[in-house]
């Protein structure tokens, strides 16, 4: 108000005070009404934003809900400690199991008999050690750098061998100890060496598994062993302790031998677990909701939210996906989540579980159960499986026709060229899987267990695809790529490897033969993808798997059915059932998505916030005018009262002048 401080001079009234109370009093309607709007307008964001904070929280229990594998939920224990059981839900199946463990599996360990007098001077000979660990061959030079008993320990630890080495003082000297970093007979080391001539030595640690007499310089003092046990009286050899892929779902750690009982049974207690967090995030909604909406009517006062229709439509969503009937399971003994347990307060809005009607469900109609729950496909079919549903894909039943089966990619050799195969030693065959896994095997032994010689051990057709199939199975690149290949041999179809995946990208190719004179390199015949139809529709195929593309115009768009057999022709239908948990995940991410009612208001709101405060750059302008015509006014005035003013004072010195004085009289 600097501009205006002389406001004042000539009146004493209009002053520059003056001029501020009007403005405020001209200010303050429109500024209360817009800070009541903005407070108002903050509340209702701040509102909707705490009930879109609880709707988020229903999604992830409802997701996790919604797989089948959520309603198998199973437990193992064992009777004895000699065996510890994890157990993957998903894949086991109620059942007992008689377990004997035989033996526990081993790593070897070897020792050098003779002792040295230092590990760090005295020499123990140059030249190159070989270590084959498994299908592992590493060599190891020995030269001036690393000639002594500790250096030979150093190393074959730095190497990467698969083998461990330590000196120990004996009290007598020191001796070389080995030992394989892995368990069970495939892992047996086996050292051979190559001495420089004139620094001789190495020779003495040499070791092989099949003689463990041979070299009396080096003692076995542990024997590589495999695990064996015996399910149900059935034997079961394995490399390590850990036994895995022979009763689904089930992996058995043996600590020691002896007998004991594994029982397998169904967990509904934890499944009720999963189900009651659901409930507990749902009625922490209901909470958040009736906090945010309630009305009390002693006093007449409304919550933020009172009334409001966004929230109506909300609750409205949701309490439809919870309670009605799930389509496909009309008949069924379970059709809704009242039929498992679940029903509704109607005083509060919130659920509640009956968790024991829920287990007797559970274990009287699982499949219903699961359906209810999660997205479920069954098929006419006993040789058609349901692989998963798509985005696109709607509730209901679906024909399938199948016009090619799936093949699997082979390689073949006619039986007159591999009746007899002759194989030398220091053979590799080297193979291409399925265009993307190299895999490299050789064959050590003949026909007759013993070693293959420099001119070659003859094979019979069956005696080579057995040999064969043990090295495949035992090929490490070949595990790690979740591939195989199945070999086979016949007089009338030849020699066969076969791939163990189905479809175009399956195949088998011989890119080398090393030492084989009789086995060519050769490129195998691709498999064949399966085709057909899904109600109607063309489908494509991705080896068993017959699919539609989600961009398909079909209610069926996204469906995927795999084939694992049977003819071409009608297969029959699948049913796709979706459950609660899919519907209502669907529902959630609707009302939180940019289209949904929670989002549509809050940008309205945020708009209204907008706008205020373009009222608000309204008000001031229109305020600094009001401003400046009061100045104005009260200037002019001012200046007219002043001129007044001094007119007054004028008249009155001039009537002052005339008036007779009292001396002259």
């Amino acid at each position: 108000m600097a501009g205006i401080s002389s406001l004042g001079i000539g009146s004493g009234v209009l002053t520059s005070d003056l001029v501020d109370q009007l403005v405020a009093a001209e200010r303050r309607p429109t500024e209360v009404r817009l800070d009541q709007k903005t407070e108002r307008t903050e509340a209702l964001i701040s509102a909707y934003g705490m009930l879109r904070s609880a709707v988020t929280e229903l999604r992830l229990p409802m997701r996790q809900l919604g797989s089948a594998e959520a309603m198998k939920s199973f437990s193992a224990t064992s009777s004895t400690g000699n065996v510890d059981v994890s157990i993957d839900a998903s894949k086991a199946s109620k059942g007992s199991y008689s377990v004997e463990v035989v033996g526990l599996a081993e790593s070897q360990a070897l020792a050098s008999t003779e002792t040295f007098a230092d590990r760090d001077a005295t020499s123990v000979g140059t030249g190159t050690i070989t270590l084959q660990v498994g299908d592992k061959t590493t060599e190891i030079t020995i030269d001036s750098s690393n000639d002594t008993l500790q250096g030979l320990a150093n190393a074959i630890n730095e190497s990467g061998a698969g083998v461990s080495a330590g000196v120990i003082d004996t009290g007598d000297g020191y001796r070389l100890t080995l030992s394989a970093e892995e368990t069970g007979t495939a892992n047996a080391v086996k050292i051979s060496a190559t001495e420089d001539a004139g620094a001789e030595g190495l020779a003495r640690f040499a070791f092989d598994p099949a003689d463990p007499a041979g070299n009396p310089s080096m003692e076995q003092t542990i024997a590589a062993a495999d695990a064996v046990m015996k399910i149900n009286g059935v034997e079961v050899t394995r490399s390590t302790n850990t036994i895995e892929n022979v009763v689904d779902g089930l992996t058995f750690n043996l600590t020691e031998t002896g007998k004991s009982t594994v029982k397998v049974e169904q967990d509904t207690a934890a499944v009720a677990e999963r189900v009651q967090a659901f409930v507990d995030k749902f009625n922490e909604l209901q909470k958040t909701i009736a906090d945010l909406s309630s009305y009390d009517s002693e006093t007449g006062q409304g919550s933020i939210l009172t009334g409001d229709s966004t929230v109506r439509n909300i609750q409205s969503q949701l309490r439809q996906v919870l309670t009605d009937v799930i389509p496909g399971l009309e008949n069924a003994n379970v059709r809704s989540l009242t039929d498992v347990g679940l029903g509704t307060d109607w005083r509060t809005g919130e659920l509640q579980f009956d968790s024991q009607k829920f287990q007797q469900q559970l274990r009287e109609n699982p499949d219903d159960v699961t359906a209810l729950f999660a997205e479920q496909g069954r098929t006419s079919d006993s040789q058609v499986e349901f692989v998963r549903s798509g985005s696109a894909t709607e509730p209901g039943d679906y024909s399938l026709n199948i016009t090619q089966m799936a093949t699997r990619g082979s390689l073949n050799y006619a039986a007159a060229d591999t009746s007899t195969v002759n194989v030398m030693a220091g053979n590799m065959f080297t193979f291409e899987v399925d265009g993307e896994t190299q895999v490299s095997v050789f064959l050590e032994n003949g026909p007759d267990g013993t070693p293959l010689s420099g001119a070659g051990d003859d094979f019979t057709g069956e005696e080579f695809a057995a040999a064969m199939q043990q090295a495949l199975n035992s090929s490490t690149e070949l595990k790690a790529a979740g591939r195989s290949v199945q070999v086979a041999w016949d007089a009338t179809n030849g020699l066969t490897f076969t791939s163990g995946n189905y479809g175009s990208n399956s195949n088998v190719r011989l890119t080398s033969a090393l030492n084989a004179p009789g086995l060519n390199s050769k490129d195998g015949t691709a498999g064949l993808d399966v085709a057909g139809t899904i109600n109607g529709v063309r489908a494509e195929g991705d080896g068993q798997v017959l699919f539609l593309p989600n961009s398909v115009n079909s209610d069926a768009a996204g469906l995927q059915v795999r084939i694992t057999g049977g003819d071409v022709g009608n297969r029959g239908s699948v049913s796709f059932i979706e459950g609660v948990s899919e519907r209502a995940v669907d529902t959630i991410t609707r009302i939180l998505g940019a289209e949904g009612s929670l989002s549509s208001r809050t940008d309205s709101l945020n708009r209204d916030l907008e706008r205020i405060q373009e009222d608000r750059i309204k008000l001031e302008q229109r305020i600094q005018s009001y401003q400046e015509r009061l100045v104005s006014q009260f200037s002019a005035a001012d200046s007219l009262i002043s001129q007044l003013n001094s007119t007054r004072d004028y008249v009155s010195q001039q009537l002052a002048a005339l008036a007779p004085r009292s001396g002259n009289e």
